[in-house]
């Protein structure tokens, strides 16, 4: 399949395989994609840093691939996972913890001023 990549990104749901709840949104390029393809762990793009990485690379909150859905355009991708840990960078089980009113729906799964304290060593 043809996938339709705009500016040479697609935007990628995770979501969770059991619950349905969706954990993230995020970018791939066509290797990330492939990359995710291919070692079955979900590798995305970081429009800020410009690279590619993978999904807790440094946090250990991997996300295993089950499966990846594409939608009727082919410009946007689902990747149904099983997560490890958190999914937010921010220490949520998901992105998506609290409402526009600025309301945090969810707690935290951990800490990340302990996961990331040696990120710039």
């Amino acid at each position: 399949m043809d996938i339709d990549f705009k500016n040479g990104l697609i935007p990628v749901i995770a979501q969770d395989r059991r619950t349905r709840d969706v954990l993230m949104l995020a970018y791939a390029n066509a290797e990330a994609l492939e990359l995710t393809r291919t070692t079955g762990y979900a590798h995305y793009y970081s429009r800020s840093r410009q690279k590619i990485w993978k999904k807790g690379e440094e946090s250990g909150h991997i996300q295993r691939v089950c499966r990846i859905l594409v939608d009727c355009d082919a410009d946007a991708l689902i990747y149904e996972v099983e997560q490890t840990g958190a999914a937010c960078h921010t220490g949520h089980a998901s992105c998506f913890f609290r409402t526009i009113e600025g309301e945090e729906i969810a707690g935290l799964v951990f800490d990340p001023e302990k996961v990331y304290a040696n990120k710039d060593e």
